[in-house]
């Protein structure tokens, strides 16, 4: 397996898009987290925190497939980057302001989300530009979930830090600018500004009129509110426990547990309907969502937070092939970019849901609504297993395609097998 990530890094282009990726996405990944310690640090409520970063996130749900429409139009420059400056100034304006007064805070935090740029779609879209065999892909993707969850597990510690040494404020200055640096060195590079989306039929619904596609945004909308109830029922838990720094610790342990499984999963190639194994991947993330409830001491609940973390990469990976299976074609970056904001819109729900239920009945039924959430996404998964099953969204490369100069602009493969 590590040899099969080192051919993929070996790739010229490749390791520069996933850091910058990476670097780019870093305000997205810890928003929830940056804005729930600022309202804190402000004197907010845990109803404000919660309602603040379910706007960025319901915002964010909202502009991630249209802008992502706009790249499949425009191309990755003219879009990434001036949207990334965009949402750095906007949390700039809530940072100096406040929540005080809360219009203001709502429309900055709004404004952020809108414009955050749809970087993580537009890579999985390059990812055929730098590599060109399938099998080569796969293994991107699988990689791109387990370098996105070392994201997830250094954000929230990078997060704490900054407000440790010095404030919640600077957290936010930096982080996003931070952000805009990684988007410009994205789409700075050659397979960025060289690539263009291949030709797609007009339609108004764009990448939705897949059906297999609406089913894996129906499954994931529910993984999402599972992981978005986790970040605010994890606030009351470290207050009582440690504080801030305990905190930074289980959302990092989520991380390191997804980045866990990620390696494990990637280790070696499935055979069988990905559809199917995303159910059982499913079903194994709600059950290791459960023992949250039992809210040990803070080592232990730690431990159990990276149990409950190791099926989510695992099944982020494999819902990868199967949105590049049934994204109708020339809407790659829109159907990733759905997939993002499906889960977004999730986490939102999530955190906007928690606030009232810790306040009114503590962390421990803060703690039951992931599981419950698992359980809805796997119903759901049962539910559309023939869909997912069926033809891909859009056309299967032709034999010869490989030597199209715009095959490289669409992953598009005949096999959906192996993540």
């Amino acid at each position: 397996m590590a040899t099969g990530y080192l051919d993929v890094l070996r790739a010229r282009h490749a390791t520069r898009l996933l850091v910058g990726t990476l670097v780019g996405r870093l305000p997205n990944a810890t928003a929830a987290i940056a804005i729930v310690l600022f309202v804190r640090a402000e004197g907010g409520s845990y109803s404000l925190a919660g309602a603040l970063a379910a706007v960025y996130g319901l915002f964010n749900a909202v502009g991630q497939p249209v802008l992502g429409r706009l790249v499949d139009l425009r191309g990755q420059p003219r879009v990434q980057l001036p949207a990334a400056v965009l949402s750095a100034l906007a949390m700039a304006v809530f940072a100096w302001a406040g929540i005080q007064p809360p219009a203001l805070a709502c429309a900055a935090v709004a404004a952020a989300g809108l414009f955050t740029p749809p970087l993580e779609g537009g890579l999985r879209a390059l990812w055929s530009s730098v590599l060109h065999r399938e099998e080569q892909v796969h293994r991107a993707y699988a990689m791109d979930a387990v370098a996105q969850e070392v994201m997830f597990t250094v954000g929230p510690l990078l997060v704490t830090l900054c407000v440790s040494l010095w404030s919640a404020q600077a957290a936010l200055l930096l982080i996003n600018a931070v952000g805009v640096l990684g988007a410009l060195s994205v789409v700075a590079s050659p397979p960025s500004r060289a690539w263009r989306s291949a030709p797609r039929e007009a339609h108004w619904l764009g990448a939705l009129r897949s059906p297999g596609l609406l089913a894996l945004l129906g499954a994931f909308l529910c993984v999402g509110m599972a992981l978005g109830s986790i970040t605010v029922a994890s606030v009351p838990y470290a207050d009582e426990h440690g504080g801030d720094r305990v905190y930074g610790w289980l959302l990092a342990g989520i991380g390191l547990g997804a980045l866990l499984g990620g390696v494990a999963y990637g280790a070696r190639q499935w055979s069988g309907p990905p559809g199917r194994r995303l159910q059982v991947l499913v079903a194994m993330l709600t059950v290791c969502y459960l023992p949250l409830t039992l809210m040990p001491d803070a080592v232990a609940m730690t431990l159990l937070a990276v149990v409950a973390g190791l099926f989510l990469a695992p099944a982020i990976a494999c819902a990868f092939v199967l949105v590049d299976r049934h994204a109708p074609r020339g809407t790659v970056t829109e159907a990733f970019s759905w997939l993002v904001t499906t889960f977004t819109v999730g986490a939102s729900a999530g955190t906007g849901l928690a606030g009232p239920v810790v306040e009114a009945g503590g962390a421990q039924w803060g703690f039951a609504l992931p599981a419950a959430a698992g359980g809805v996404s796997s119903l759901v998964l049962a539910a559309t297993r023939r869909v997912l099953a069926g033809p891909a969204g859009g056309a299967v490369v032709a034999a010869g395609a490989e030597n199209d100069p715009n095959r490289a602009a669409e992953p598009r493969f005949s096999s959906g097998d192996r993540a």
